[in-house]
C-alpha cells in the first residue's frame, strides 16, 4: 500500500467490568466481538469505512464483587492507548462513578448497556439492556395482566436493587398493586432461605426480583424447600442466565426482561449472516445488541470530523432512526444533542422465559402491546 493510501486504525476500547467465569464458553466470548467484526468488516469492504478498526480489551472485577477503582483505572488505560470511544463499563454501580471520572478527567465518549439514567451525560451514551425506571412499569403491567393484586419483592442491596424498587413502588401505586412484603438480600450468591421464607409468610400472589442477578442464585432451591411455586418476575438480570449453567438454573421459572425477539426481521437477517460466517446461530440478546452498538458507532465514525473523541461524541449525536436488530419489530436507534438513550419505542424490551433444555428461551410478551 502506498504512503498516501495507508491510515492508522480507529481504536475502540472494550471495558468488561466483571471477570467472566472460567467456564464461560468461548463461543459466547466470540459473540461479544463477532458482531463488531461483521459490521465493520462489511463497511471496510464496501468502502463505507476507509480505515481499519482495532479493539483494545480490558476485563476487570468491578462491583458487585470487586471495586470501582479497578474500573476507572482500566478506563484510563484505554484512553491512554488512544481509544476514540469506550464500550463500557456496563454495571450500574460501576458506571455512575465512572461517569464522573469521564467528565472530569478523560473526556472520551463511552457507550454502555447500563440501565440507569444517572449514567447519561455529555460524554456518556446508553444502549440500556434494561432500564431501572422502565422495567418496574413493565413488571406492574405484567402483574396486572396476569390478574395479580399483591406482590412480594426480593431486592439486592445495591444501587441497582434500590433504584428498581423505588420506581416499582410508584408503578404499583398507579396500577393498584400492593407490595405485601419486601426482603433485602446480598448482591452476591448467598443463602436467601430466610428472606424467601418471610415472603412466603406474607402470601403474595407473585414475586419480583430486583438486582444484578447474583443475589438470587439460591432463591429457587429455597422456594422448592417450601413447596412454593409462585409466578415470579425478574429484570434484565435474566440476560445473565447465558453466562453459565448455575445462573440458567437460577432463572428457570422466572419471567425476565430481554432484548431478543425472533420476529425482528433485521435481527434474523443478521443472524443469517452470522450463521453463514461462523456456522452457528446464537439466538439470544448479545449478538443483536452488539450489532446495534456497532452500527451506531459505524455511522458516527463516518461522520466524525475531525476523527477525535469530541468528533465521535458529536457524530453520535447525529445518529438518527437506525433500524434496530434487537428488541421488538420497529425498534429504532436515535441519539441527539440532549438524547443519550439509543433505543426508541416500548418494544426495545420484551418478556421471555427460559426453557428447561438449558439452551433456549421463548417469548412471553411485548411491552406496549395491549
Amino acid at each position: 500500500m502506498s504512503y498516501e493510501g495507508s491510515a492508522a486504525p480507529i481504536k475502540i476500547g472494550y471495558l468488561m467490568d466483571f471477570t467472566l467465569p472460567d467456564a464461560f464458553p468461548e463461543t459466547m466470548r466470540d459473540d461479544l466481538f463477532r458482531p463488531f467484526h461483521l459490521v465493520f468488516g462489511d463497511a471496510l469492504r464496501d468502502g463505507t469505512l476507509d480505515r481499519p478498526i482495532e479493539f483494545r480489551y480490558r476485563e476487570v472485577e468491578g462491583l458487585p464483587k470487586g471495586s470501582v477503582k479497578a474500573v476507572i483505572d482500566a478506563y484510563g488505560e484505554l484512553v491512554d492507548e488512544g481509544c476514540l470511544v469506550v464500550i463500557g463499563p456496563n454495571i450500574t454501580d460501576n458506571a455512575v462513578p465512572t461517569r464522573e471520572a469521564i467528565e472530569e478527567r478523560f473526556r472520551v465518549p463511552a457507550v454502555s448497556v447500563t440501565g440507569t439514567d444517572d449514567w447519561l451525560g455529555e460524554w456518556t451514551f446508553s444502549f440500556p439492556m434494561g432500564s431501572l425506571t422502565d422495567e418496574p412499569i413493565f413488571w406492574a403491567d405484567q402483574l396486572v395482566k396476569a390478574g395479580h393484586t399483591t406482590v412480594g419483592v426480593l431486592m439486592e442491596r445495591s444501587l441497582v436493587g434500590e433504584t428498581y424498587v423505588r420506581h416499582f413502588q410508584t408503578a404499583c401505586r398507579r396500577r393498584g398493586l400492593r407490595i405485601v412484603a419486601q426482603e433485602a438480600v446480598p448482591q452476591t450468591a448467598q443463602d436467601v432461605a430466610e428472606a424467601v421464607a418471610r415472603l412466603h409468610e406474607a402470601r403474595p400472589d407473585a414475586l419480583v426480583h430486583a438486582g444484578f442477578g447474583f443475589g438470587i442464585v439460591f432463591a429457587n432451591p429455597a422456594l422448592e424447600a417450601l413447596g412454593w411455586d409462585p409466578p415470579r418476575y425478574t429484570c434484565t438480570a435474566f440476560q445473565n442466565a447465558w453466562l453459565n449453567e448455575a445462573l440458567w438454573k437460577a432463572f428457570l421459572g422466572w419471567t425476565g426482561n430481554d432484548q431478543y425477539d425472533e420476529h425482528n426481521q433485521l435481527g434474523q437477517r443478521f443472524l443469517d449472516r452470522y450463521q453463514k460466517e461462523v456456522g452457528r446461530r446464537p439466538e439470544y440478546c448479545v449478538p443483536v445488541v452488539n450489532h446495534d452498538i456497532a452500527n451506531a458507532l459505524l455511522h458516527a465514525f463516518t461522520e466524525a470530523h475531525p476523527l477525535s473523541p469530541r468528533g465521535v461524541k458529536e457524530a453520535l449525536e447525529r445518529v438518527k432512526m437506525l433500524p434496530a436488530a434487537s428488541g421488538a419489530p420497529g425498534t429504532r436507534i436515535s441519539f441527539g444533542k440532549w438524547t443519550r438513550r439509543a433505543w426508541m419505542g416500548a418494544g426495545y424490551l420484551v418478556a421471555r422465559r427460559l426453557d428447561p433444555d438449558g439452551v433456549s428461551s421463548h417469548l412471553v410478551g411485548r411491552f406496549g402491546e395491549e
